[in-house]
Parts: C-alpha cells; sequence; structure tokens
C-alpha cells in the first residue's frame, strides 16, 4: 500500500507527512484501566497508517481506504460530540479534543488505511485516534508528550464518541516499544518496558480473533464500569485500585449487591495477577505466566461475565492440546483470545482450535501470532 500516493490522487498534492500507530493485544489485566489499575498490553505489528496535510483554513478532510465512501469534509469550528458518528468521529474527536485544550489545529487532510482486525478486541479505534495525533502533534508543533497524546485520544473516545473507555489502549498505541510489553499504571500514566522477547525463550504469542463482532458502546461495558465505581464508593476508596488483593474477601463481605460484588473480585484480582505476571517475567519464567492467564479468563467470564461461547472455547481447546495458559483479551462479549505455546506447537494448537470451532459449528477463527512491536511514529 503507497498511502502517499493514493493521498496524492485523492487530495491532489502529497501529503506533509505519514505516521503509523498500532493496535494492540493486552496480555493481562482486563477492565482494570478504568480502575486506576494495572495492566500490561503490547503492540501488534498491525498498524493505522496516516498520511496528512496541515491545513490553515478550518477544513477537516477524511478519508478511509477501508470503508465504501468518499471524503467526510468537516468544519473544525462546528464539531461537537456525538455529532454524526461513524468511523469519521475518531480522527474528528481528535481534533475537537485538541482544540478544546488551547491547541491551535486549523485543518487537516487526512488519508487512512489500517491493517488492525476490526471488532476483534485489538483496538483499531485507539490506533486511529493516536496516529491522527500524533500527526497533528507534528504538523501544529504542538510539544505533546506520548502519554498526553494518549489522553487526548482517550477523550476523544470518551467525549466526542461516547464510549467510556479507559486508557490502556490508547498508551499501548502511543507508549509501546519492540520486543516489550508495556507495564502501565493508569492513576499516573507511569509505565516501565518489560522485556518480552517471546521468539528468544522459543515462545509464541497465538491472538485467535473469534470473527464474533462486538460493539463497547452498546451499554455493557458502561454498566461494568457503573458497577466498579458503585463498588469503590461502597467501600470508601478513590478506585477499586486502592482495595489490596490480602483484603479482598473482607472488602467483598462489606458488599451487597451481588454483581457488584462479582465486580470488584475481578478487577481486584486482576490487579493482582499483573502483579504476578511481571514478576514472573522479570524473573524470565515466561512459560509460568500461562496458568495465570487462564486463572485470569475464568474470572472474566464467571465474574465480570464478558466472555462468549467462542471464547470459552479458545482457552478450553488451546489448553487442551497443550497451551501453558490462555484467556479472552480486550472488551470481550466476542473479539480475540491469547494463547501462550511453545514456538514450534503453534501450528499444531491453532489447528486444534480451529478444528474445534468447525465442530461447534462456528466460523473459522482467525490465528496470527502477536509479536512484539513499536509504538506510534512517523514513517
Amino acid at each position: 500500500m503507497n498511502v502517499a500516493a493514493d493521498f496524492e490522487a485523492l487530495y491532489g498534492t502529497a501529503p506533509d507527512g505519514v505516521w503509523a500507530a498500532p493496535g494492540r493485544v493486552n496480555l493481562i489485566g482486563e477492565y482494570t484501566d478504568f480502575n486506576d489499575g494495572f495492566v500490561l498490553p503490547l503492540a501488534l505489528p498491525h498498524t493505522t497508517v496516516a498520511a496528512v496535510s496541515r491545513r490553515d483554513d478550518g477544513v477537516l478532510r477524511l478519508h478511509s481506504a477501508d470503508i465504501d465512501g468518499g471524503v467526510v469534509q468537516l468544519d473544525v469550528d462546528a464539531l461537537e460530540p456525538l455529532a454524526g458518528g461513524g468511523w469519521a468521529a475518531y480522527p474528528a474527536g481528535v481534533v475537537w479534543a485538541l482544540r478544546a485544550a488551547g491547541h491551535p489545529v486549523t485543518g487537516a487532510d487526512v488519508h487512512l488505511t489500517s491493517t488492525v482486525p476490526t471488532g476483534a478486541g485489538l483496538s483499531s479505534s485507539a490506533a486511529l485516534e493516536v496516529v491522527t495525533a500524533l500527526a497533528l502533534n507534528d504538523l501544529f508543533g504542538l510539544g505533546l508528550t506520548r502519554p498526553e497524546l494518549a489522553r487526548t485520544a482517550q477523550l476523544a473516545e470518551n467525549a466526542f464518541v461516547g464510549v467510556p473507555c479507559g486508557v490502556m489502549d490508547q498508551m499501548a498505541s502511543a507508549c509501546a516499544e519492540e520486543g516489550h510489553a508495556l507495564h502501565l499504571d493508569t492513576r499516573d500514566l507511569a509505565y516501565r518496558q518489560v522485556p518480552f522477547d517471546l521468539a528468544a525463550e522459543g515462545l509464541a504469542l497465538l491472538v485467535v480473533d473469534t470473527r464474533v463482532k462486538h460493539a463497547l458502546g452498546d451499554g455493557a461495558y458502561a454498566e461494568r464500569r457503573a458497577g466498579c465505581e458503585a463498588g469503590a464508593r461502597a467501600l470508601g476508596v478513590r478506585a477499586l485500585r486502592d482495595v489490596d488483593a490480602a483484603h479482598l474477601p473482607a472488602a467483598l463481605d462489606r458488599l451487597g449487591d451481588e454483581t457488584v460484588r462479582r465486580y470488584v473480585r475481578h478487577v481486584v484480582s486482576d490487579n493482582d495477577r499483573v502483579v504476578r505476571v511481571i514478576g514472573l517475567l522479570d524473573a524470565g519464567e515466561t512459560r509460568a505466566i500461562g496458568p495465570v492467564l487462564t486463572e485470569g479468563h475464568a474470572s472474566l467470564r464467571d465474574d465480570l461475565r464478558v466472555s462468549c461461547p467462542e471464547l470459552d472455547l479458545v482457552v478450553e481447546a488451546a489448553n487442551a492440546a497443550g497451551a501453558f495458559g490462555a484467556r479472552m483479551t480486550g472488551g470481550g462479549f466476542g473479539g480475540s483470545a491469547v494463547v501462550l505455546v511453545e514456538a514450534d506447537r503453534a501450528e499444531e494448537i491453532g489447528a486444534a482450535v480451529r478444528k474445534a470451532f468447525a465442530g461447534a459449528g462456528y466460523a473459522e477463527p482467525g490465528v496470527f501470532p502477536a509479536v512484539p512491536s513499536a509504538g506510534a511514529r512517523r514513517l
């Protein structure tokens, strides 16, 4: 794909530059990010690429090579949250968020294309937001840091698109490094690059895309977020991050609402799982994280109840075929799972999952390795 040439064919001039931002897969720490908790994502080699030129006339023109339809033209002075919707709301929301923060963004021509699977729980929306934010940061000389770009992208999704997501996806896309997982504290955005060179250890992390589409704007995500916030209020803490795993049983005894209890149990225990996984990785015991992944899946399935039969089957079939561990990743209700395997058994275990899907009458899943890759960058 020659994004610059396509931009020139579309708009009549060469772009000022070309940028890329990756999708992400989360190794462990799910639904913890809006609870001020810990997460451990890594960037994928799949990226959204944007060719962009600056404009100074208040016009924003957006085009996607992957979606039918022509150029979407907007007036930057007239951008309003939740107006119009559709894919263009994500880059338009970034422009709106930058301008709302007082940054002099006066328009742009944007042409986009992406290899990040949509609806697979791999943060195609965050990649779209972050690549837009990075390009505008460079073109308008805004001087924003990577965490500030991630916060801008999150604001666009929260306040403009209307999805109450946490900041993990945008931080992973903006800040990840090749060969590493990103240990992120979502309270203060402190992060550490954790070495995660799977190939050097003879390992592979498979992503299994169930092809079951999810839409986080449908209320299920917001309902769980509200339940977690209710739990924090009932426990008298700023966020569930502040409940120590050692004190979880006593905390649960103080909660009357069974749904809230389940949500709290998941978040507190998954924060603890992130800490445990980090400890194992730092000790060079990568294979030992497998059972922690599977334990996390059980919590997402039984306590948070965001799994689905297809995701459960990935975990069951992969583990039965000899994987070290597996879990759903992302928002759930479909999307993808991650599976930790010996590299030389990846094909065999992937085939076992496909066979299980065929036997259950499900559509064939997509299976590919998650190679820890670089974050957003100018090409």
